[in-house]
């Protein structure tokens, strides 16, 4: 079958708007494969990290990109999708503020963008694939049938990380967070790489005060209506 003919939902938006919650859940109710982009450019951030690179030396963290063994492992039953960085397990350590940051700042790499292209389109396969990031549907997989751009107002956003933080035990300030998020807005949309911004046939929700179940029914109903 070629890739084409594989159905594509594209779920961006800013960090905290809700993307990964919501595209898991999907992904399980359709039973589509799941990408998270975002883990992809955490990991390398990570990877680079662990080797003691200078993080503004491109050509390294390109190299670093191309030859990080990247895998998603799905343990089913509803349980958290782990990632594995060279056969580790990192996914609590790339989750944190500071290696999301790192991601967000190597993700406007041009040629980090391009080492990882592949690697994301390699995860297009049937029956279908729910695409989570920030340029999914204007960059990766422009001929997605389906596009999705979910937003948040920045309190929120910051409140719901902030809770996440909680619940893991790390102790973070509601105000530091929600100053970083905004940074990160700013760096994101104003890069010349593939900026944030919705493509221009992406359904957009604004998610402050809207339950997960919502959106989710919302999402699926688009899909179920294709």
């Amino acid at each position: 079958m070629s890739t084409v003919a594989i159905p594509v939902l594209t779920v961006d938006g800013p960090s905290g708007a809700g993307k990964g919650t919501v595209s898991r859940l999907i992904a399980s109710r359709l039973g589509w494969h799941l990408l998270d982009s975002g883990a992809l450019y955490r990991a390398v951030g990570y990877a680079a990290c662990m080797s003691g690179v200078d993080m503004s030396n491109v050509e390294v963290v390109t190299r670093i990109a191309t030859m990080t063994r990247i895998v998603f492992h799905d343990p089913g039953a509803g349980g958290e999708i782990r990632v594995m960085v060279n056969g580790a397990d990192v996914t609590d350590e790339i989750r944190t503020e500071a290696c999301s940051a790192t991601a967000s700042a190597i993700a406007a790499m041009p040629s980090v963008r391009e080492a990882l292209l592949d690697k994301q389109h390699s995860f297009r396969s049937p029956p279908g694939l729910v695409a989570d990031g920030r340029d999914m549907g204007t960059v990766i997989f422009p001929d997605a049938a389906y596009k999705v751009f979910l937003t948040a107002s920045t309190k929120e956003r910051g409140r719901r990380r902030y809770k996440q933080l909680k619940e893991k035990g790390v102790m973070v300030r509601l105000s530091d967070l929600t100053r970083e998020i905004e940074a990160r807005d700013a760096r994101d949309a104003s890069r010349k790489v593939a900026p944030l911004r919705p493509a221009r046939d992406a359904l957009q929700i604004d998610t402050t005060g809207r339950s997960v179940e919502n959106v989710v029914e919302k999402i699926v109903a688009l899909v179920c209506s294709g």
